[in-house]
């Protein structure tokens, strides 16, 4: 599990608002928490786009095996228990995460 990775994951069980279901998520925790600790941290991905100022939008290719557009919910970062990961999916450029880092950034200190 590295940062830029799209994985499978089991999001339930949620609580209110949270990003609920099995979807794919964009790991962005660096690859040493990743490594060693027991939690990734993530934010999910939705095809129902929002275009919320900063997210991230992925065009489906072969490069993040996504077979639909989708949106990077940068506000609903979490981690997760590396349990709830099922399967690789694919992975995003470093552009991509430098954009998600910007955007956390930016929700963070407005």
């Amino acid at each position: 599990m590295k940062q830029g990775e799209i994985w499978q994951a089991n999001l339930n069980p949620i609580e209110g608002s949270e990003q609920a279901g099995f979807r794919p998520v964009l790991i962005i925790s660096g690859n040493l928490a990743n490594e060693y600790a027991p939690v990734i941290v993530c934010c999910p991905l939705t095809t129902k786009l929002k275009n919320y100022k900063g997210n991230p939008i992925l065009e489906p290719n072969k490069q993040n095996g996504l077979k639909v557009k989708s949106e990077v919910m940068t506000i609903h970062i979490r981690s997760l228990s590396k349990n709830r990961l099922k399967k690789r999916i694919g992975v995003v450029p470093k552009e991509t995460i430098q954009q998600l880092k910007d955007t956390l950034n930016d929700l963070l200190n407005y």
